[in-house]
Protein backbone atom coordinates (compact mmCIF):
# COMPACT_ATOMS: atom_id res chain seq x y z
CA UNK A 1 0.00 0.00 0.00
CA UNK A 2 1.30 3.41 -0.92
CA UNK A 3 1.17 5.48 2.23
CA UNK A 4 0.80 9.16 3.01
CA UNK A 5 4.53 9.75 3.49
CA UNK A 6 5.30 10.74 -0.11
CA UNK A 7 2.02 12.55 -0.66
CA UNK A 8 2.39 14.62 2.48
CA UNK A 9 5.81 15.75 1.32
CA UNK A 10 4.22 16.75 -1.98
CA UNK A 11 1.49 18.67 -0.20
CA UNK A 12 4.04 20.55 1.86
CA UNK A 13 6.13 21.42 -1.18
CA UNK A 14 3.69 23.83 -2.78
CA UNK A 15 3.78 27.56 -2.31
CA UNK A 16 0.87 29.86 -1.36
CA UNK A 17 0.24 33.25 -2.89
CA UNK A 18 1.97 36.36 -1.52
CA UNK A 19 4.78 34.39 0.12
CA UNK A 20 7.62 34.33 -2.35
CA UNK A 21 9.33 31.22 -3.69
CA UNK A 22 9.75 28.37 -1.24
CA UNK A 23 11.86 25.32 -2.03
CA UNK A 24 10.32 22.96 0.52
CA UNK A 25 12.03 19.66 1.27
CA UNK A 26 11.94 17.08 3.99
CA UNK A 27 14.18 18.17 6.90
CA UNK A 28 17.55 16.44 6.60
CA UNK A 29 17.79 15.67 10.30
CA UNK A 30 14.45 13.86 10.45
CA UNK A 31 14.37 10.18 9.59
CA UNK A 32 12.46 9.55 6.36
CA UNK A 33 10.61 6.58 4.94
CA UNK A 34 13.67 5.25 3.12
CA UNK A 35 15.48 4.92 6.42
CA UNK A 36 12.84 2.77 8.05
CA UNK A 37 14.12 -0.60 9.14
CA UNK A 38 13.37 -3.47 11.43
CA UNK A 39 16.36 -3.07 13.73
CA UNK A 40 16.00 -1.61 17.19
CA UNK A 41 18.62 1.02 16.34
CA UNK A 42 16.71 2.24 13.30
CA UNK A 43 13.48 2.43 15.28
CA UNK A 44 15.23 4.24 18.10
CA UNK A 45 16.45 6.83 15.59
CA UNK A 46 12.86 7.32 14.51
CA UNK A 47 11.85 7.69 18.14
CA UNK A 48 14.36 10.44 18.87
CA UNK A 49 13.32 12.31 15.73
CA UNK A 50 10.04 13.16 17.47
CA UNK A 51 11.42 15.25 20.36
CA UNK A 52 14.22 16.56 18.11
CA UNK A 53 11.61 18.07 15.84
CA UNK A 54 10.50 20.48 18.56
CA UNK A 55 13.75 22.38 17.94
CA UNK A 56 13.60 22.13 14.14
CA UNK A 57 15.03 25.25 12.57
CA UNK A 58 13.87 26.87 9.30
CA UNK A 59 11.48 24.19 8.06
CA UNK A 60 10.41 26.58 5.29
CA UNK A 61 13.97 26.99 4.00
CA UNK A 62 13.18 30.66 3.69
CA UNK A 63 14.95 32.30 6.64
CA UNK A 64 11.85 33.51 8.43
CA UNK A 65 12.80 34.74 11.90
CA UNK A 66 9.74 33.10 13.49
CA UNK A 67 10.65 29.67 12.05
CA UNK A 68 12.66 28.16 14.91
CA UNK A 69 10.59 25.32 16.33
CA UNK A 70 7.74 24.52 18.65
CA UNK A 71 8.71 27.29 21.06
CA UNK A 72 7.82 29.76 18.31
CA UNK A 73 4.36 28.18 18.03
CA UNK A 74 3.97 28.63 21.79
CA UNK A 75 4.99 32.27 21.41
CA UNK A 76 2.42 32.75 18.63
CA UNK A 77 -0.35 31.50 20.89
CA UNK A 78 0.74 33.69 23.79
CA UNK A 79 0.85 36.95 21.81
CA UNK A 80 -2.70 36.21 20.60
CA UNK A 81 -4.01 36.50 24.18
CA UNK A 82 -4.02 39.59 26.42
CA UNK A 83 -1.20 38.25 28.58
CA UNK A 84 1.95 39.14 26.62
CA UNK A 85 2.36 42.66 25.24
CA UNK A 86 5.52 43.00 23.17
CA UNK A 87 7.50 46.23 23.10
CA UNK A 88 7.21 48.03 19.75
CA UNK A 89 10.26 47.15 17.69
CA UNK A 90 11.33 46.70 14.08
CA UNK A 91 12.82 43.38 15.14
CA UNK A 92 9.51 41.77 16.13
CA UNK A 93 8.65 39.02 13.66
CA UNK A 94 5.43 38.03 15.42
CA UNK A 95 3.47 41.21 14.72
CA UNK A 96 1.08 39.49 12.32
CA UNK A 97 -0.33 37.44 15.17
CA UNK A 98 -0.15 40.33 17.64
CA UNK A 99 -1.89 42.83 15.32
CA UNK A 100 -4.28 40.34 13.64
CA UNK A 101 -2.85 41.04 10.20
CA UNK A 102 -1.93 38.74 7.30
CA UNK A 103 -3.01 35.51 9.00
CA UNK A 104 -5.42 34.30 6.31
CA UNK A 105 -4.96 31.33 4.02
CA UNK A 106 -2.60 33.03 1.54
CA UNK A 107 0.31 33.97 3.78
CA UNK A 108 3.62 32.38 4.65
CA UNK A 109 3.09 32.52 8.41
CA UNK A 110 -0.10 30.49 7.89
CA UNK A 111 1.81 27.97 5.79
CA UNK A 112 4.55 27.72 8.42
CA UNK A 113 2.15 26.79 11.24
CA UNK A 114 0.38 24.24 9.05
CA UNK A 115 3.63 22.73 7.76
CA UNK A 116 5.17 22.54 11.21
CA UNK A 117 2.37 20.43 12.64
CA UNK A 118 1.94 18.22 9.59
CA UNK A 119 5.63 17.39 9.50
CA UNK A 120 5.40 16.34 13.13
CA UNK A 121 2.48 14.09 12.19
CA UNK A 122 4.72 12.57 9.50
CA UNK A 123 7.47 12.02 12.06
CA UNK A 124 5.13 10.22 14.48
CA UNK A 125 3.60 8.13 11.71
CA UNK A 126 7.09 7.00 10.69
CA UNK A 127 7.57 5.45 14.13
CA UNK A 128 4.17 3.79 14.15
CA UNK A 129 4.72 2.34 10.68
CA UNK A 130 8.08 0.87 11.70
CA UNK A 131 6.73 -1.21 14.60
CA UNK A 132 4.61 -4.34 14.27
CA UNK A 133 2.85 -4.57 17.62
CA UNK A 134 2.03 -8.25 17.12
CA UNK A 135 5.65 -9.34 17.55
CA UNK A 136 7.25 -6.27 19.12
CA UNK A 137 9.46 -6.40 22.19
CA UNK A 138 8.47 -4.56 25.35
CA UNK A 139 10.90 -1.81 24.40
CA UNK A 140 9.36 -1.47 20.94
CA UNK A 141 5.88 -1.36 22.45
CA UNK A 142 7.01 1.47 24.70
CA UNK A 143 8.31 3.32 21.63
CA UNK A 144 4.97 2.70 19.93
CA UNK A 145 3.14 4.13 22.94
CA UNK A 146 5.33 7.23 22.90
CA UNK A 147 4.66 7.77 19.20
CA UNK A 148 0.93 7.54 19.85
CA UNK A 149 1.35 10.11 22.59
CA UNK A 150 3.29 12.50 20.35
CA UNK A 151 0.71 12.14 17.59
CA UNK A 152 -2.17 12.70 20.02
CA UNK A 153 -0.45 15.80 21.41
CA UNK A 154 0.09 17.17 17.90
CA UNK A 155 -3.52 16.65 16.90
CA UNK A 156 -4.79 18.03 20.20
CA UNK A 157 -2.90 21.25 19.50
CA UNK A 158 -4.15 21.42 15.92
CA UNK A 159 -7.74 20.60 16.84
CA UNK A 160 -7.89 23.35 19.44
CA UNK A 161 -6.20 25.91 17.18
CA UNK A 162 -8.08 25.22 13.95
CA UNK A 163 -11.53 24.33 15.32
CA UNK A 164 -13.88 27.13 14.30
CA UNK A 165 -15.82 28.44 17.29
CA UNK A 166 -18.28 31.37 17.47
CA UNK A 167 -16.79 34.82 18.01
CA UNK A 168 -17.77 38.48 17.84
CA UNK A 169 -16.39 39.37 14.41
CA UNK A 170 -16.53 36.58 11.81
CA UNK A 171 -19.34 34.21 10.82
CA UNK A 172 -18.68 30.48 10.57
CA UNK A 173 -20.03 30.57 6.99
CA UNK A 174 -17.05 31.06 4.69
CA UNK A 175 -16.83 32.79 1.31
CA UNK A 176 -17.87 29.58 -0.45
CA UNK A 177 -21.08 29.48 1.59
CA UNK A 178 -20.04 26.50 3.72
CA UNK A 179 -20.56 26.44 7.48
CA UNK A 180 -17.32 25.32 9.16
CA UNK A 181 -18.56 25.60 12.75
CA UNK A 182 -16.92 22.95 14.94
CA UNK A 183 -14.64 21.57 12.23
CA UNK A 184 -11.04 20.77 13.17
CA UNK A 185 -8.46 19.33 10.72
CA UNK A 186 -8.09 16.25 8.53
CA UNK A 187 -6.70 13.12 10.20
CA UNK A 188 -3.65 11.44 8.67
CA UNK A 189 -2.44 8.14 10.11
CA UNK A 190 0.33 5.73 9.16
CA UNK A 191 -2.28 3.84 7.11
CA UNK A 192 -3.65 6.78 5.11
CA UNK A 193 -3.10 6.29 1.40
CA UNK A 194 -2.18 9.00 -1.05
CA UNK A 195 -5.58 8.75 -2.69
CA UNK A 196 -7.27 9.15 0.67
CA UNK A 197 -5.10 12.14 1.51
CA UNK A 198 -6.31 13.97 -1.59
CA UNK A 199 -9.93 13.78 -0.47
CA UNK A 200 -9.55 14.03 3.30
CA UNK A 201 -12.09 16.35 4.96
CA UNK A 202 -11.82 18.26 8.21
CA UNK A 203 -13.38 16.20 10.97
CA UNK A 204 -15.80 17.32 13.65
CA UNK A 205 -14.84 18.03 17.25
CA UNK A 206 -16.48 14.77 18.28
CA UNK A 207 -14.61 12.63 15.74
CA UNK A 208 -11.28 14.29 16.49
CA UNK A 209 -11.75 13.77 20.21
CA UNK A 210 -12.44 10.07 19.62
CA UNK A 211 -9.32 9.75 17.48
CA UNK A 212 -7.10 11.50 20.03
CA UNK A 213 -8.47 9.45 22.91
CA UNK A 214 -8.00 6.20 20.98
CA UNK A 215 -4.31 7.07 20.58
CA UNK A 216 -4.00 8.05 24.23
CA UNK A 217 -5.80 4.93 25.45
CA UNK A 218 -3.37 2.71 23.53
CA UNK A 219 -0.43 4.83 24.69
CA UNK A 220 -1.56 4.39 28.28
CA UNK A 221 -1.71 0.63 27.74
CA UNK A 222 1.78 0.38 26.24
CA UNK A 223 3.46 2.79 28.66
CA UNK A 224 2.07 1.44 31.92
CA UNK A 225 4.98 0.28 34.03
CA UNK A 226 7.58 1.63 31.56
CA UNK A 227 10.29 4.18 32.24
CA UNK A 228 11.72 6.73 29.82
CA UNK A 229 15.27 7.79 29.13
CA UNK A 230 14.61 11.52 29.34
CA UNK A 231 11.83 14.01 29.98
CA UNK A 232 11.88 14.90 26.29
CA UNK A 233 10.10 11.57 25.76
CA UNK A 234 6.74 10.52 27.19
CA UNK A 235 5.77 8.27 30.05
CA UNK A 236 2.44 7.33 31.58
CA UNK A 237 2.23 10.58 33.58
CA UNK A 238 2.49 12.68 30.41
CA UNK A 239 -0.23 10.58 28.81
CA UNK A 240 -2.42 11.29 31.84
CA UNK A 241 -1.63 14.98 31.46
CA UNK A 242 -2.59 14.89 27.80
CA UNK A 243 -5.83 13.13 28.68
CA UNK A 244 -6.58 15.85 31.24
CA UNK A 245 -6.04 18.50 28.54
CA UNK A 246 -8.17 16.59 26.01
CA UNK A 247 -11.04 16.10 28.46
CA UNK A 248 -10.95 19.81 29.27
CA UNK A 249 -11.24 20.60 25.54
CA UNK A 250 -14.20 18.22 25.35
CA UNK A 251 -15.70 19.79 28.51
CA UNK A 252 -15.82 16.42 30.24
CA UNK A 253 -14.76 17.98 33.49
CA UNK A 254 -15.10 14.93 35.72
CA UNK A 255 -12.66 12.96 33.55
CA UNK A 256 -10.31 15.94 33.25
CA UNK A 257 -10.11 16.18 37.05
CA UNK A 258 -9.62 12.41 37.31
CA UNK A 259 -6.61 12.32 35.00
CA UNK A 260 -5.05 15.48 36.39
CA UNK A 261 -5.23 13.85 39.83
CA UNK A 262 -3.61 10.67 38.47
CA UNK A 263 -0.61 12.74 37.38
CA UNK A 264 -0.45 14.48 40.76
CA UNK A 265 -0.77 11.21 42.68
CA UNK A 266 2.10 9.66 40.74
CA UNK A 267 4.30 11.53 43.26
CA UNK A 268 6.97 11.99 40.61
CA UNK A 269 6.75 15.78 40.63
CA UNK A 270 6.21 18.69 43.00
CA UNK A 271 5.38 22.32 42.25
CA UNK A 272 8.33 24.67 41.94
CA UNK A 273 9.58 26.33 45.08
CA UNK A 274 10.27 30.05 45.31
CA UNK A 275 13.99 29.36 44.95
CA UNK A 276 13.54 27.20 41.86
CA UNK A 277 11.15 29.65 40.24
CA UNK A 278 13.35 32.70 40.76
CA UNK A 279 16.75 31.09 40.15
CA UNK A 280 18.85 33.30 37.89
CA UNK A 281 20.76 30.31 36.49
CA UNK A 282 18.22 27.48 36.15
CA UNK A 283 14.90 29.31 36.21
CA UNK A 284 12.63 27.78 33.58
CA UNK A 285 15.46 26.40 31.48
CA UNK A 286 16.24 23.00 33.03
CA UNK A 287 14.48 19.66 32.42
CA UNK A 288 15.47 18.43 35.88
CA UNK A 289 13.27 21.02 37.60
CA UNK A 290 10.99 19.31 40.08
CA UNK A 291 7.67 20.18 38.48
CA UNK A 292 8.52 19.54 34.84
CA UNK A 293 6.68 16.52 33.48
CA UNK A 294 7.73 16.96 29.85
CA UNK A 295 9.93 19.37 27.95
CA UNK A 296 11.97 20.05 24.82
CA UNK A 297 15.73 20.38 25.01
CA UNK A 298 17.99 22.39 22.74
CA UNK A 299 21.68 21.47 22.65
CA UNK A 300 24.69 23.43 21.50
CA UNK A 301 24.87 21.59 18.17
CA UNK A 302 21.28 22.35 17.15
CA UNK A 303 20.89 24.70 14.20
CA UNK A 304 18.53 26.89 16.19
CA UNK A 305 21.19 27.40 18.86
CA UNK A 306 23.94 27.96 16.31
CA UNK A 307 21.81 30.59 14.62
CA UNK A 308 22.51 32.67 17.72
CA UNK A 309 19.21 34.53 17.62
CA UNK A 310 16.52 32.14 16.35
CA UNK A 311 15.75 30.00 19.35
CA UNK A 312 13.64 29.90 22.52
CA UNK A 313 16.04 31.77 24.81
CA UNK A 314 16.84 34.46 22.25
CA UNK A 315 13.15 35.28 21.91
CA UNK A 316 11.91 34.68 25.47
CA UNK A 317 14.73 35.87 27.72
CA UNK A 318 15.12 39.64 27.96
CA UNK A 319 18.39 39.00 29.78
CA UNK A 320 20.06 37.19 26.86
CA UNK A 321 21.70 40.28 25.41
CA UNK A 322 22.59 38.48 22.17
CA UNK A 323 18.95 37.66 21.40
CA UNK A 324 15.99 39.14 19.58
CA UNK A 325 14.06 40.02 22.75
CA UNK A 326 16.94 42.12 24.09
CA UNK A 327 17.15 43.95 20.77
CA UNK A 328 13.79 45.61 21.31
CA UNK A 329 10.74 43.31 21.23
CA UNK A 330 10.94 42.83 25.01
CA UNK A 331 8.64 40.18 26.45
CA UNK A 332 6.36 41.71 29.09
CA UNK A 333 3.30 40.88 31.14
CA UNK A 334 0.07 42.83 30.76
CA UNK A 335 0.01 45.73 33.23
CA UNK A 336 -3.53 44.90 34.32
CA UNK A 337 -2.51 41.29 35.04
CA UNK A 338 0.53 42.44 37.00
CA UNK A 339 -1.51 44.92 39.01
CA UNK A 340 -3.99 42.22 39.96
CA UNK A 341 -1.29 39.91 41.34
CA UNK A 342 -0.69 40.03 45.08
CA UNK A 343 2.66 41.47 46.18
CA UNK A 344 3.11 38.42 48.44
CA UNK A 345 3.01 36.14 45.40
CA UNK A 346 6.66 35.40 44.56
CA UNK A 347 5.72 34.86 40.91
CA UNK A 348 5.29 38.63 40.66
CA UNK A 349 9.06 38.96 41.05
CA UNK A 350 9.39 37.36 37.60
CA UNK A 351 8.54 40.78 36.15
CA UNK A 352 10.14 44.18 36.47
CA UNK A 353 8.24 46.30 38.95
CA UNK A 354 7.27 49.80 37.83
CA UNK A 355 9.14 52.71 39.34
CA UNK A 356 7.93 53.64 42.80
CA UNK A 357 6.10 50.36 43.45
CA UNK A 358 6.55 48.25 46.57
CA UNK A 359 8.52 45.54 44.73
CA UNK A 360 10.86 47.85 42.84
CA UNK A 361 14.40 46.48 42.95
CA UNK A 362 13.46 43.18 44.63
CA UNK A 363 13.45 41.13 41.41
CA UNK A 364 16.40 38.70 41.16
CA UNK A 365 18.30 39.66 38.00
CA UNK A 366 21.51 38.60 36.28
CA UNK A 367 22.77 42.08 35.43
CA UNK A 368 21.39 45.01 37.40
CA UNK A 369 22.66 47.60 34.91
CA UNK A 370 20.92 45.85 32.01
CA UNK A 371 17.75 45.27 34.04
CA UNK A 372 17.63 49.00 34.72
CA UNK A 373 17.37 49.58 30.96
CA UNK A 374 14.36 47.29 30.52
CA UNK A 375 10.84 48.74 30.51
CA UNK A 376 8.46 48.10 33.39
CA UNK A 377 6.70 44.73 33.39
CA UNK A 378 9.52 43.05 31.44
CA UNK A 379 9.78 39.32 32.07
CA UNK A 380 12.65 37.65 33.96
CA UNK A 381 10.91 34.27 33.99
CA UNK A 382 12.97 32.46 31.34
CA UNK A 383 16.68 32.59 32.09
CA UNK A 384 19.54 31.93 29.68
CA UNK A 385 21.34 28.64 30.33
CA UNK A 386 23.60 28.72 33.39
CA UNK A 387 22.80 32.42 33.63
CA UNK A 388 25.07 33.13 30.66
CA UNK A 389 23.76 36.29 29.03
CA UNK A 390 26.40 36.72 26.30
CA UNK A 391 27.37 33.31 24.83
CA UNK A 392 24.53 31.73 22.87
CA UNK A 393 26.33 28.36 22.87
CA UNK A 394 25.58 28.18 26.59
CA UNK A 395 22.71 30.61 27.03
CA UNK A 396 20.49 29.06 24.35
CA UNK A 397 21.25 25.39 25.06
CA UNK A 398 18.20 25.26 27.31
CA UNK A 399 14.97 23.38 27.84
CA UNK A 400 11.48 24.75 27.41
CA UNK A 401 8.48 23.50 29.41
CA UNK A 402 5.82 21.47 27.58
CA UNK A 403 3.96 20.26 30.67
CA UNK A 404 4.32 21.03 34.39
CA UNK A 405 2.56 19.46 37.36
CA UNK A 406 1.16 22.86 38.38
CA UNK A 407 -1.03 22.75 35.28
CA UNK A 408 -2.54 19.51 36.58
CA UNK A 409 -3.44 21.13 39.92
CA UNK A 410 -5.11 24.00 38.07
CA UNK A 411 -6.94 21.71 35.64
CA UNK A 412 -8.25 19.72 38.58
CA UNK A 413 -9.36 22.90 40.36
CA UNK A 414 -11.19 24.38 37.37
CA UNK A 415 -12.72 21.07 36.28
CA UNK A 416 -14.02 20.54 39.80
CA UNK A 417 -15.34 24.11 40.02
CA UNK A 418 -17.35 23.59 36.85
CA UNK A 419 -19.66 21.22 38.74
CA UNK A 420 -18.90 22.06 42.39
CA UNK A 421 -17.76 25.68 42.92
CA UNK A 422 -17.11 25.17 46.63
CA UNK A 423 -14.89 22.16 46.01
CA UNK A 424 -13.06 23.98 43.22
CA UNK A 425 -12.55 26.99 45.46
CA UNK A 426 -10.98 24.78 48.11
CA UNK A 427 -8.63 23.23 45.57
CA UNK A 428 -7.36 26.57 44.26
CA UNK A 429 -6.94 27.88 47.80
CA UNK A 430 -5.06 24.75 48.85
CA UNK A 431 -2.73 25.00 45.87
CA UNK A 432 -2.04 28.70 46.24
CA UNK A 433 -1.58 28.64 50.01
CA UNK A 434 0.70 25.62 49.89
CA UNK A 435 2.84 26.54 46.90
CA UNK A 436 2.54 30.25 46.10
CA UNK A 437 1.68 32.39 49.13
CA UNK A 438 0.16 31.43 52.45
CA UNK A 439 -2.31 34.31 52.79
CA UNK A 440 -4.11 33.67 49.51
CA UNK A 441 -7.92 33.71 49.52
CA UNK A 442 -10.31 33.10 46.65
CA UNK A 443 -12.96 35.77 47.19
CA UNK A 444 -15.45 34.29 44.73
CA UNK A 445 -18.03 31.67 45.67
CA UNK A 446 -20.26 31.28 42.60
CA UNK A 447 -19.27 29.08 39.68
CA UNK A 448 -18.35 31.85 37.25
CA UNK A 449 -16.35 33.71 39.85
CA UNK A 450 -14.36 30.68 40.98
CA UNK A 451 -13.68 29.55 37.39
CA UNK A 452 -12.55 33.07 36.48
CA UNK A 453 -10.18 33.18 39.44
CA UNK A 454 -8.66 29.82 38.50
CA UNK A 455 -8.38 30.99 34.89
CA UNK A 456 -6.48 34.05 36.10
CA UNK A 457 -4.10 32.07 38.32
CA UNK A 458 -3.45 29.63 35.49
CA UNK A 459 -2.56 32.53 33.18
CA UNK A 460 -0.08 33.81 35.76
CA UNK A 461 1.34 30.35 36.44
CA UNK A 462 1.81 29.42 32.78
CA UNK A 463 2.84 32.83 31.44
CA UNK A 464 4.94 32.30 28.30
CA UNK A 465 4.30 28.54 28.17
CA UNK A 466 1.80 28.58 25.31
CA UNK A 467 -1.17 27.07 27.18
CA UNK A 468 -3.41 30.00 28.13
CA UNK A 469 -4.59 30.44 24.53
CA UNK A 470 -6.54 27.19 24.82
CA UNK A 471 -8.38 28.37 27.94
CA UNK A 472 -9.33 31.69 26.36
CA UNK A 473 -10.78 29.85 23.41
CA UNK A 474 -12.52 27.07 25.36
CA UNK A 475 -14.04 29.42 27.96
CA UNK A 476 -15.05 32.01 25.35
CA UNK A 477 -13.03 34.75 27.04
CA UNK A 478 -12.55 38.10 25.39
CA UNK A 479 -9.27 40.00 25.44
CA UNK A 480 -8.87 43.50 26.85
CA UNK A 481 -5.76 45.25 25.62
CA UNK A 482 -7.05 48.79 25.28
CA UNK A 483 -7.48 50.62 28.60
CA UNK A 484 -6.07 53.66 30.36
CA UNK A 485 -2.44 52.92 31.20
CA UNK A 486 -2.18 49.88 28.91
CA UNK A 487 1.27 48.64 27.98
CA UNK A 488 0.11 47.15 24.68
CA UNK A 489 1.37 49.07 21.68
CA UNK A 490 -1.34 50.94 19.82
CA UNK A 491 -1.63 48.51 16.90
CA UNK A 492 -2.41 45.65 19.28
CA UNK A 493 -4.99 47.46 21.44
CA UNK A 494 -8.01 45.31 20.64
CA UNK A 495 -10.91 44.65 23.01
CA UNK A 496 -13.23 41.77 22.18
CA UNK A 497 -16.48 40.70 23.84
CA UNK A 498 -15.93 36.98 23.21
CA UNK A 499 -13.05 34.77 22.15
CA UNK A 500 -11.30 36.68 19.34
CA UNK A 501 -11.95 35.60 15.76
CA UNK A 502 -8.19 35.31 15.26
CA UNK A 503 -8.11 32.28 17.58
CA UNK A 504 -9.68 30.24 14.75
CA UNK A 505 -6.56 29.51 12.67
CA UNK A 506 -6.84 29.33 8.89
CA UNK A 507 -5.51 26.37 6.91
CA UNK A 508 -3.01 27.35 4.21
CA UNK A 509 -4.70 27.68 0.80
CA UNK A 510 -2.40 25.21 -0.91
CA UNK A 511 -3.71 22.39 1.25
CA UNK A 512 -6.95 22.80 -0.69
CA UNK A 513 -5.11 22.43 -4.00
CA UNK A 514 -3.89 19.00 -2.97
CA UNK A 515 -6.83 17.94 -0.80
CA UNK A 516 -10.11 18.71 -2.55
CA UNK A 517 -12.15 18.07 0.59
CA UNK A 518 -10.49 21.16 2.13
CA UNK A 519 -10.64 23.52 -0.84
CA UNK A 520 -14.01 25.09 0.00
CA UNK A 521 -14.04 24.34 3.72
CA UNK A 522 -11.46 26.70 5.16
CA UNK A 523 -12.02 29.03 8.11
CA UNK A 524 -12.86 32.62 7.15
CA UNK A 525 -9.94 35.04 7.33
CA UNK A 526 -10.03 37.00 10.64
CA UNK A 527 -7.37 39.50 9.57
CA UNK A 528 -8.15 43.17 10.26
CA UNK A 529 -11.62 42.42 11.61
CA UNK A 530 -11.07 44.54 14.72
CA UNK A 531 -10.22 48.19 15.15
CA UNK A 532 -7.38 48.96 17.52
CA UNK A 533 -8.03 51.55 20.19
CA UNK A 534 -5.74 54.32 21.35
CA UNK A 535 -5.04 55.15 24.98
Amino acid sequence: MKTIYKSLIAVLAVTPAFTGCIDETTPTNIVTETQLGSSAKATEALLWAMPAYYNKFDIMNNNQAYDWGYGAIMHVRDVMTEDMPIEASGYDWFTGWEFNQYIGQDYMRTQWVWNFYNKQVLTTNNVLSAINVDDASEQMLAYYGMALGFRASTYLDMARMYEFLPNDAVSSVNNEGNDVLGLTVPIVTEKTTEAESRDNPRVSHEDMFKFIMADLDLAEQYLTGKTRQAKTLMDITVIWGLKARAYMWNEDYAKAAEYARKAIDSNQYRPLSREEWLSTTSGFNDLSLSSWMWGAQAVKEDECVQSGILNWTAWMSNEAIYGYAAAGPFVKINKSTYDKMNDRDFRKLSFKAPEGSALEGQEPVLDASWAAELPAYSSFKFRPGAGNTSDFNVGSATALPLMRIEEMYLIEAEATAQTSPAAGKKLIEDFMKTYRYATYTCNASDKDGVVNEIFFQKRVELFGEGQSFFDYKRLNKGVTRGYTGTNFQQSAQFNTTTRPAWMNFCIVATEGLNNLAIEKWNNPDPSDKYTSLKY
